[in-house]
């Protein structure tokens, strides 16, 4: 009496291989990926005529001191003082933020102002100095 035996074929697949070759990835890119770092740079001149609406005014000078709409703040206090002046508009939906950063201001500080305007939903303009002719 002769018994045969059932071969059965596994449909399985074998993840451990799978996953050692997506961690060798992972470490490969994270070797060779170059990282973005923003180096501090001077706000830009311009020689546009252009004019834009001035809503509300965020001046930024060198000192650290912030003004909006001709009022002094503190850096903490961005938001609130954009949103209570907001608050003092007729049209809310045609808002927007005009950024006069002195010259020699850090980007980053430019950079929180357009944060807030973005919070706010509003939009954010920045204001250059004109080009000396």
């Amino acid at each position: 009496m002769g018994l045969k035996k059932r071969s059965k074929v596994s449909a399985e697949f074998s993840m451990s291989s799978l996953t050692d070759i997506i961690f060798l990835l992972l470490i490969f890119f994270m070797l060779t990926s170059n990282f973005v770092r923003i180096d501090p740079f001077e706000m830009p001149e311009s020689d546009s005529k252009t004019i834009a609406p001035t809503n509300l005014v965020v001046q930024l000078y060198k000192d650290g001191k912030t003004t909006v709409n001709s009022k002094p703040i503190s850096n903490r206090a961005l938001v609130s003082s954009l949103r209570s002046e907001l608050k003092s508009l007729k049209d809310k939906k045609k808002a927007s933020v005009t950024i006069v950063a002195e010259k020699g201001v850090e980007f980053r500080r430019v950079s929180r102002v357009m944060e807030a305007a973005g919070l706010l939903r509003l939009k954010a303009i920045l204001a250059t100095q004109p080009k000396p002719k």
